[in-house]
């Protein structure tokens, strides 16, 4: 079994951290509590009637059973269906006001657009010139942790490049599902920094339980300076092991991936332009550690069996040199 490398705030839908998560957080609440005194109210009728028991009148004749044609305890039954009734109503229209309330972001619009991408096991994140500063052609693509600025609103793109995905970062949002064939939009936004644990919901093939994500909320300098930062290029070799480095990447790895200022421009497998900026590897399998990295590239079928990328049957030497390359992508 892998360790699991995304320790963030638990997958927990009890705590919410953002403008679309606190109302549905308050209505969870609610229903918990209405639900709970439900329960106990039927545990404490069932107990009374049955403790007290049955009672005869004085009269009435040994072992036959009178019936009522007016039972005196109806009051109750009704009394009871129509507080069920109320309660179902109101609970029903709190529901609806809720997810309609949350259906859009506030204003209509919002301050960043991301598009998300599903494949098997993985997630593809992808800015489209979204943040101030950046022209249209200024555009990101990352992998599997989405930076996004505390307390502005973020649009949401889903698409899938397969099967059906569904994307869920309980403290921030409810689930949304990726379609084969359409575009679903949802929005979040995060109100205090930190890191959110996210999850593929729908399953999606063998190793759904380890497509995970996490939503990375920086101050706003911060993101501003990770935005920049994320769109520079690789640093060009400047010796001979350098340039074998990079050589021995694009010819094993080019085909599948892309490192922005390289001519490893692959389309398969996530971009790896800023690896070692990453906290995990393989949508949250591994942490991100020298030695979780070099067994990814010698044996990525260990790791993550049914993951499309195979086993390159790498050897020492060379094993070396793409490690050394990918940790030159800070």
């Amino acid at each position: 079994m892998c360790p699991q490398a995304s320790s963030a705030t638990p997958l927990s839908y009890l705590e919410a951290h953002g403008a679309k998560a606190y109302p549905i957080n308050n209505l969870l609440w609610a229903l918990i509590a209405v639900s709970v005194a439900v329960i106990v109210m039927s545990i404490v009728l069932v107990l009374m009637g049955t403790f007290r028991g049955r009672t005869f009148p004085a009269d009435a004749l040994p072992g036959r059973l009178e019936v009522d044609p007016v039972p005196r305890g109806s009051i109750w039954i009704f009394t009871g269906v129509g507080a069920s009734t109320l309660v179902l109503f109101a609970t029903t229209v709190w529901t609806v006001v809720t997810l309609a309330a949350v259906s859009d972001p506030p204003g209509g619009k919002a301050d960043i657009t991301i598009e998300i991408t599903g494949h098997q096991w993985w997630w593809e994140v992808l800015y489209k010139g979204s943040h101030k500063g950046t022209g249209p052609d200024q555009i990101l693509r990352t992998a599997n942790e989405i930076h996004v600025p505390v307390g502005q609103t973020v649009g949401v793109e889903l698409r899938t490049g397969d099967v059906i995905h569904s994307f869920w970062v309980p403290s921030l949002m409810g689930k949304t599902d990726l379609i084969p064939g359409q575009i679903n939009r949802t929005w979040f936004s995060a109100s205090n920094p930190g890191i959110y644990r996210g999850q593929c919901t729908e399953y999606c093939g063998r190793q759904h339980a380890h497509m995970g994500l996490e939503v990375i909320a920086d101050e706003p300098q911060q993101f501003a300076a990770w935005y920049e930062h994320a769109l520079q290029p690789a640093p060009a070799p400047v010796s001979a092991e350098a340039r074998a480095d990079l050589d021995a990447f694009v010819v094993r790895c080019g085909a599948c991936h892309t490192v922005a200022g390289t001519q490893a421009a692959g389309i398969l497998g996530p971009d790896l332009s800023h690896l070692m900026g990453r906290r995990t590897l393989a949508a949250g399998t591994l942490p991100n550690s020298i030695g979780y990295l070099s067994a990814w590239i010698a044996d990525p079928q260990h790791a993550k069996p049914g993951a499309l990328m195979p086993r390159l049957d790498v050897d020492g030497p060379e094993l070396t040199r793409i490690r050394r390359f990918l940790l030159t992508l800070q």
